[in-house]
This record gives structure tokens, sequence and C-alpha cells, in this order.
């Protein structure tokens, strides 16, 4: 599982690696929770579920090469779906693709599941 991970920098990288997750999470997370005020039918409900689901994956670091993949992949088809361009979900799309190969940093689910681990054998 460590390959699928660059590496898990703390201090200053570990830091904008977390404000990266943010910055692409929490449009997501806003979209999927947005069900609660709007009651949009079909597919579109199940979109919006579903990228809610992959802003909170983000948000928390867990999964975080699949994830980025699935908010890439969404917000690349927002950016195209309205027949006219919209840079602001490419952009977003751009910042997934950066978090696919960064990784998720040190403050992450994924860091303290899957991160190097120091092993004292002696006193």
């Amino acid at each position: 599982m460590q390959r699928m991970f660059s590496t898990f920098p703390n201090g200053w990288p570990g830091c904008g690696l977390l404000l990266l997750r943010l910055a692409a999470g929490t449009p997501l997370v806003v979209s999927g929770i947005s069900l609660a005020w709007g009651t949009p039918n079909g597919p579109t409900a199940a979109l919006l579920v579903v990228a809610g689901a992959v802003g909170a994956l983000i948000v928390a670091g867990f999964w975080t090469p699949l994830a980025g993949a699935a908010q890439a992949a969404f917000e690349l088809w927002l950016a195209f779906s309205g027949g006219v361009f919209d840079g602001d979900p490419a952009l977003r799309s751009i910042i997934g693709v950066s978090l696919v190969m960064l990784g998720p940093g040190y403050w992450s689910v994924d860091a303290q599941l899957y991160g190097r681990k120091r092993i004292d054998l002696g006193p």
C-alpha cells in the first residue's frame, strides 16, 4: 500500500497539503450538503451524494489517490457539461490531479494507516 503514496511530509509541506486537500474537498462537501436544502431529482441527486462523499474522503485524507482522481473526473465533467467552458471546476480538477500526484501529507488518515512507522527494538 505504501507504493500508492509518495511521501507523508510534515511541517510546512504537510500543512500545504492539508490546505490543498481542504481547497479540493470543501466545494464537494458543500455540494453534497446542498441536497438537504434542495430536492434534485434522479441522477443529479446520486451524483451530489457521491461528490459529497468524495469531498469528505479528501478532507479527511483517506484513500487520497482514489478520491483525488474521482474529484478530478467529477470537476472536469462539470467544467465541460454546461455547454460553455467553466474555469472554476477546471481549476478544482487540476487540484485533484495534484493531490493524486503529491499524496495526502502527514495530517491525514492515510498517513496514520499507511505511513512509515518507526520501530525501536532496543532500550
